[in-house]
């Protein structure tokens, strides 16, 4: 596996914003109303993603370091004004279905955060198939939730109702609905034990991290999964190389103190 599609992989399986991560909690709550809301949500950022991590990644070693954050924030703002022009002219009913959430994408710290500790730091393409995974790790878990809030609260797929308005739970549609779904789905999570920013008890990978997402600093610093294993493998070969100079060394004390002795027996035998 390339370096490209690791880093789409890890986004929507292993490093998945919304499941594993628990980040943009404000889009993910407020706008899976529907499916097809967290679709144009999640496709939404997703294009955010992608070139302001491309972008970032390009002027990385241009935009001064004391002023990264503000640069990110004008990047990202530029980019979400595009596409917020661009969904008003041609999907106005999603659009208005979304409403102050799509400027409100500029605030996303899944966007902040992988341009902070992943784009700034890479190429530009790492940093745009980077954008790719976490975005449709974004878009796949907010069309999760808003279909099963669609499901349950309306009884319909995508707009087509297939369960009768009389078994509807209506609550589902509303803003505690979000909460009941995203807690259920969570819930499922630790009790296969999965990886999660809510679980503690998964059980230990090959990470350097150990997999605990509880703990987990890989998205919100430079500290990312690849880096940690990076780190661990370095000191583990620092401590084997002591280890084996240590060894030598004793080795080399030991031949030399035997040499002494048996330099000394030999003068005693001459002289006797």
């Amino acid at each position: 596996m390339n370096k490209c599609t690791e880093r789409v992989y890890n986004g929507i399986i292993k490093e998945n914003p919304t499941f594993i991560l628990m980040l943009g909690m404000c889009p993910t709550l407020a706008t899976t109303t529907s499916a097809i809301n967290g679709l144009g949500m999640g496709l939404s950022t997703t294009m955010v993603l992608m070139f302001s991590n491309l972008l970032i990644s390009a002027l990385r070693n241009i935009i001064p370091d004391r002023v990264r954050i503000p640069a990110f924030i004008v990047i990202v703002a530029s980019l979400v004004t595009i596409v917020q022009l661009l969904i008003q002219g041609y999907v106005p009913s999603l659009y208005d279905s979304l409403g102050i959430y799509i400027p409100l994408i500029v605030v996303n710290c899944i966007i902040l955060g992988r341009a902070e500790s992943y784009a700034s730091k890479n190429g530009p393409a790492e940093s745009f198939f980077d954008g790719v995974g976490m975005g449709l790790g974004f878009t796949a878990a907010l069309t999760a939730i808003g279909l099963c809030r669609e499901l349950l609260g309306s009884g319909a797929v995508f707009g087509h109702v297939i369960i009768p308005e009389e078994f509807h739970i209506s609550i589902f549609v509303l803003a505690p609905g979000a909460f009941f779904v995203l807690a259920m789905l969570t819930a499922v999570q630790n009790k296969l034990k999965l990886p999660s920013a809510t679980n503690g008890d998964a059980p230990k990978s090959a990470l350097a991290c150990g997999g605990n997402c509880l703990a987990c600093t890989g998205c919100g610093s430079s500290a990312n999964h690849m880096i940690l294993a990076e780190k661990k493998a370095e000191e583990a070969a620092k401590a084997a190389a002591a280890k084996k100079a240590a060894a030598e060394k004793a080795l080399a004390a030991k031949k030399a103190a035997e040499e002494a002795k048996a330099a000394e027996a030999s003068k005693d035998g001459k002289e006797s």
